[in-house]
């Protein structure tokens, strides 16, 4: 079972990375409206209030700065001065927000949204911020809730997911043209609860995804076989990463959003020392 390490009391923690730069885990609470880093060697913690909900961000060449998926636009942020620089607005004039995002192997910020007037209603779409700051739509399906969004080690195949769908999907991404193809389901969530959230992918190409509603993060071999499942104090665990000196921690988020009782640790963070896995370092976004 994963191991309580900051009880945050998140609404709704999204979004862990490592910096292995800084060696601190960053998370977002996104109706807080909050960013988040501990340093776990010497307990340091710090926060960044947001001028809007913080839904996803990427490490960039330089330490201190992050690329943020703010509600309403991509940003860079600076950590040491506090200054916002915004780069784009992000499906202006519609009931969306930006969601789930994570960097390809190249340094390209891929990203999706959500609806927030009718979060069951594909009205979501996925994006990729490229080359010269264009943002650009990939050619995949409408989506409700865009999540589970990362790539294989050689980023070739790229996952992602419908949450309310119970499925994740998978296609060819080339890696140098950035062009998509061959979607296809990768795995399909069984029994009655749960929704899949935030993905990762380790050193050996497996996905780690953790599983709102269901009280577990759950490892897929490249073939979509369940390989492993751990459980979680939190009924809604929301995105699971590698961090840690030797990559070899797993942490998970979570929320305590929409719970008419929350437990005590629903919305903390969570860490396990895994024997034999190891994690990838976060790709930055260039």
């Amino acid at each position: 079972m994963l191991e309580l390490m900051v009880n945050a009391g998140n609404q709704l923690g999204e979004c862990v990375l490592w910096c292995e730069r800084t060696e601190r885990v960053l998370w977002t609470d996104i109706p807080g409206a909050t960013l988040h880093a501990l340093h776990p060697a010497s307990g340091r913690r710090a926060q960044w209030a947001m001028p809007e909900p913080l839904a996803s961000f990427a490490l960039t060449e330089q330490a201190d700065r992050l690329l943020l998926g703010l509600a309403s636009q991509l940003a860079f942020f600076d950590l040491a001065s506090g200054v916002l620089t915004p780069i784009c607005a992000v499906e202006a004039g519609l009931a969306t927000r930006v969601n789930d995002g994570r960097c390809d192997r190249q340094g390209r910020f891929v990203f999706g949204t959500m609806s927030v007037s009718a979060p069951r209603t594909r009205s979501g779409a996925y994006y990729r911020l490229g080359p010269g700051r264009r943002l650009e739509r990939l050619a995949l399906p409408a989506c409700a809730i865009a999540n589970s969004i990362c790539f294989s080690p050689d980023g070739a195949t790229m996952y992602y997911c419908d949450s309310p769908q119970r499925t994740i999907g998978c296609c060819d991404y080339d890696p140098a043209s950035g062009a998509i193809g061959n979607a296809r389901l990768f795995a399909a969530l069984d029994g009655a609860a749960g929704e899949p959230d935030g993905s990762c992918i380790d050193a050996d190409g497996y996905l780690w995804n953790a599983q709102w509603g269901a009280a577990r993060v759950v490892r897929y071999a490249p073939d979509g076989s369940v390989e492993r499942v751990l459980a979680s104090p939190a009924l809604q665990p929301s995105c699971p990463a590698f961090g840690g000196p030797g990559l070899d921690v797993l942490y998970v988020s979570s929320a305590r959003v929409d719970m008419a009782a929350p437990g005590v640790h629903d919305g903390a963070l969570f860490q396990l020392r895994m024997a034999g896995v190891r994690g990838l370092p976060e790709v930055r976004f260039r």
